[in-house]
């Protein structure tokens, strides 16, 4: 088999085994979101926590769809994830934490948020030439 052959095959491949995960991926946040709303009518209650939850899924969803759509993964999205992983956490235990927990919770979100600030000025200010490439 030829080099540029066996090369194209495996991109193919891998390129289909990406599209494979990315569809698990996909199914498994469906599954979980109607877990999630299944739980909520169950026990006749919407808490905080559990709206939280589902923009967390939401936001999956979003990055799958964002990936399929450009074949790029902005790097914003999973910080947005773990700021609202890191708020649900807070809500959810704060009454069990210890002080230094909830600071050290605190202090991680706001470093989170700082860092999306950073990177949205970086691609106002200084954004990358239009004929590359960059993951975003």
């Amino acid at each position: 088999m030829s080099m540029p052959l066996l090369r194209k095959v495996g991109l193919k491949t891998l390129k289909n085994i990406e599209h494979l995960v990315l569809l698990i991926i996909a199914m498994a946040t469906v599954f979980a979101i109607g877990e999630e709303i299944l739980h909520m009518i169950v026990i006749q209650t919407v808490e905080l926590a559990d709206l939280l939850l589902l923009f967390i899924y939401l936001e999956v969803l979003a990055m799958v769809v964002n990936y399929i759509e450009s074949g790029k993964l902005p790097i914003r999205m999973p910080l947005y994830i773990a700021i609202v992983a890191l708020a649900r956490y807070l809500i959810l235990d704060m009454k069990a934490m210890e002080d230094w927990r909830i600071l050290a919770i605190s202090l991680s979100t706001i470093l989170l948020a700082g860092t999306v600030i950073v990177i949205r000025w970086g691609q106002l200010k200084m954004p990358y030439p239009k004929n590359q490439d960059y993951d975003t």
